[in-house]
């Protein structure tokens, strides 16, 4: 079984990583990281990069499709070229997935159109715009579709993907040797349970980190 994870500059890093640690021990699992070209794809924090050894010309099918989002989700969801490969690669696939703002991509290339879908909450209305019905759901499957919402879930969505693929039994042992057993400290996770003041202090810091990276792309001549 072959898996292809997109990355282009500015993805983010747990986005990709999550999947990546859980498929990567489905018996049988070859995965690709895949660019726009050969070479090293920065991530948001602008410290861990990940080489990509595959280009969206030398890869033609996958039996699971992965995008992961970030930053970056805002110049690659206007790139024809690589919305045209996750067409492409979407009619070869047994399932085509997203983490995060990666379903904005998805969203792009048409592929959501009349489905129920999910993203990070801050941006769940852009999906309308694709057409979707956005949901605050952790994992939403929709046929072969299966989107996740932020960052974190894309390790829920993978272990999704492995129970379905190979049985609940292999999913739980690959929980297992992750050790995915959250506990965490606060229960805010989700802007349900968040506190209304700190949903705010997210939401606000979330438009000031893009209205500033939109503003370095502009001046350093990017889209």
């Amino acid at each position: 079984m072959k898996v292809a994870i997109l990355l282009y500059e500015d993805f983010t890093a747990l986005d990709a990583i999550g999947p990546y640690e859980v498929l990567r021990f489905l018996p049988g699992t070859e995965v690709q990281f895949v660019g726009k070209r050969r070479g090293v794809a920065k991530s948001d924090s602008g410290f861990l990069s990940i080489v990509t050894e595959h280009d969206i010309t030398s890869v033609s099918s996958a039996d699971i499709l992965v995008i992961p989002g970030g930053p970056g989700q805002i110049v690659a969801e206007r790139d024809p070229e690589i919305l045209d490969w996750v067409q492409r690669i979407h009619a070869t696939t047994q399932f085509t997935t997203s983490v995060c703002t990666g379903s904005i991509i998805l969203g792009a290339a048409g592929l959501l159109r009349g489905l129920r879908a999910t993203t990070h909450w801050m941006y769940l209305e852009r999906l309308r715009e694709f057409g979707a019905e956005p949901t605050l759901e952790r994992v939403v499957p929709q046929g072969k579709i299966v989107t996740a919402a932020g960052v974190s879930s894309g390790i829920d969505m993978a272990l999704t993907l492995a129970a379905t693929i190979a049985g609940p039994d292999v999913a739980q042992s690959l929980q297992l040797s992750i050790e995915y057993d959250p506990q965490p400290p606060f229960d805010a996770g989700s802007p349900k349970k968040a506190p209304a003041h700190v949903t705010e202090m997210v939401r606000q810091a979330f438009t000031d980190f893009f209205a500033t990276y939109t503003e370095r792309r502009a001046a350093a001549g990017g889209q």
